[in-house]
C-alpha cells in the first residue's frame, strides 16, 4: 500500500513539474500554446509566471518527499 502512495506521488510531483516548466517556458518563449493548465486559471490573469515556477518548485518537492520516503521505508 506505501508503495502505491509513493508512486501516485511520484506522479504528481512530475505532472507539476511539467506544467510548470510548459508554464514558465511559454511566458518566456511563447512556446507550448493552450497546453498548459496555468493559462487557463482565470484568477492567475498576470501571475503566470510566478506560477508556474511555483508549481514546478513544489513538483519537485514532492518527489524529493516521496523519493526520501522510500529510503526511509526501505521500499
Amino acid at each position: 500500500m506505501i508503495g502505491h502512495m509513493k508512486k501516485i506521488l511520484e506522479v504528481l510531483g512530475f505532472i507539476l513539474v511539467v506544467q510548470g516548466a510548459m508554464a514558465v517556458l511559454h511566458q518566456v518563449t511563447d512556446w507550448f500554446g493552450n497546453w498548459g493548465v496555468v493559462r487557463h486559471i482565470g484568477f492567475l490573469d498576470g501571475y503566470e509566471l510566478y506560477a508556474g515556477i511555483v508549481l514546478a518548485v513544489l513538483g519537485i518537492a514532492i518527489c524529493v518527499a516521496s523519493d526520501r520516503g522510500k529510503r526511509q521505508t526501505g521500499v
